[in-house]
């Protein structure tokens, strides 16, 4: 290996939110997730930004569709970071719910073959990556080499959970990631679903009548499960309810005594799914 080369750095994309500041002082490679307004492809914070994404979804008479980011942005994201280091680690959101992991590997395979490329599908997305993702970064700035970052980050896995609510069900219906029968009686009743992304895929935990209702049993979950540590790496997200998610993570650091909750914005890969005024939580379970 070349001389000067760091043992390990990591590579995450759009779906984690990493928070700007986070990146202003940890520079690194966030490849981006593609946003199609009909024929018009754009890369999510590289092409279009969020508020700007949010004002289009908001007007649009036709859903946005996603994909994952093209192989080739992983090519050159790849070359870029192997100037650098002698293994790289991709820190992706769940392959059930996006086609990263897919792309990465092609481009792997395809132009860096015999590269020290390691791939973690982390079953999950959101707050929950975007931690995952920093503590990976945390360690490796430490010096810590990829078998050690990997072991941490999968033992992390199964004690993963991430809880939210939509404002609307019309855009989990539209987009297909609940079933259609579903969510027409749920608007029809006026229920307000709890979803939770189990093993890597969103699924109903629970049906309850009203929104308030809805947040104070998110509250009641992260009671009941979330260490009263650091170590729970609470979090709260959302998309483009930034209001409502502070008051959430006021709340939550009050009931679990802490000092500060962050909170990161859904990106627009996931908002197009979820529609804007989604609240969720996300934290780690003790071991």
């Amino acid at each position: 290996m070349a001389q000067g080369k760091v043992p390990v750095r990591i590579l995450a994309d759009t779906t984690a939110g990493l928070p700007p500041e986070f990146l202003q002082a940890h520079p690194m490679e966030v490849v981006p997730q593609v946003i199609l307004f009909g024929e018009e492809s754009l890369l999510e914070e590289v092409e279009i930004s969020y508020p700007e994404f949010v004002r289009r979804l908001k007007s649009s008479p036709v859903l946005p569709k996603t994909a994952a980011p093209p192989p080739g942005e992983y090519v050159k994201a790849f070359g870029r970071e192997l100037e650098r280091a002698k293994c790289l680690m991709v820190v992706a959101p769940s392959v059930d719910v996006s086609g990263t992991v897919r792309s990465a590997l092609t481009a792997m395979e395809g132009s860096f073959p015999k590269a020290d490329i390691r791939m973690l599908d982390t079953r999950t997305v959101g707050g929950n990556l975007a931690t995952m993702v920093q503590l990976a970064v945390g360690w490796a700035d430490q010096g810590m080499g990829p078998e050690d970052i990997l072991a941490r980050l999968k033992a992390m896995i199964p004690r993963s959970r991430t809880y939210f609510l939509v404002a609307t069900l019309e855009y989990l219906r539209r987009g297909g990631r609940i079933g259609g029968a579903s969510a027409l009686v749920g608007s029809a009743l006026q229920i307000k679903p709890i979803l939770q992304i189990l093993d890597g895929h969103v699924e109903v935990l629970q049906k309850v009548r009203t929104e308030n209702r809805a947040i104070e049993r998110l509250k009641e979950l992260v009671e009941r499960d979330c260490p009263r540590s650091a170590e729970g790496h609470l979090c709260v997200m959302h998309a483009a309810d930034r209001e409502g998610a502070e008051a959430l993570a006021s709340d939550l650091c009050r009931r679990m005594g802490l000092t500060s909750v962050p909170i990161y914005t859904l990106g627009a890969a996931i908002t197009t799914h979820a529609g804007p005024g989604t609240l969720g939580v996300g934290f780690f379970t003790a071991v």
